[in-house]
């Protein structure tokens, strides 16, 4: 199993897409500086993530995800909120969207 996934920085106000077979440890990855591309948004949030049966599958989705622009991103979110990765997650997306 693997997934795609939204993470959001508060404090630099941007998303990240990724793909990962653990999201766990990825998570902790992302938040302990561990990976280049994130290292100075931390904390991350995961708000949003799909499993997928293969990792071709998610990684084809990943490079779809990351040429949304960030409106495109929160209706994304928005309009398949089954995925989104909690209550608390929901709200911040939604203040996100201006809703």
């Amino acid at each position: 199993m693997y997934f795609t996934y939204i993470i959001y920085s508060p404090s630099t106000d941007t998303f990240y897409k990724g793909a990962t077979s653990d999201i766990e440890d990825r998570m902790r990855r992302h938040n302990a500086g561990a990976e280049k591309a994130t290292k100075h948004g931390a904390p991350w949030t995961l708000l949003w993530y799909t499993k997928k049966e293969s990792k071709s599958e998610a990684m084809k989705l990943e490079r779809k995800l990351k040429n949304l622009s960030r409106e495109n991103t929160i209706k994304l979110m928005m309009k398949y909120q089954q995925e989104v990765a909690g209550p608390d997650e929901l709200l911040c997306i939604k203040q996100l969207s201006g809703c």
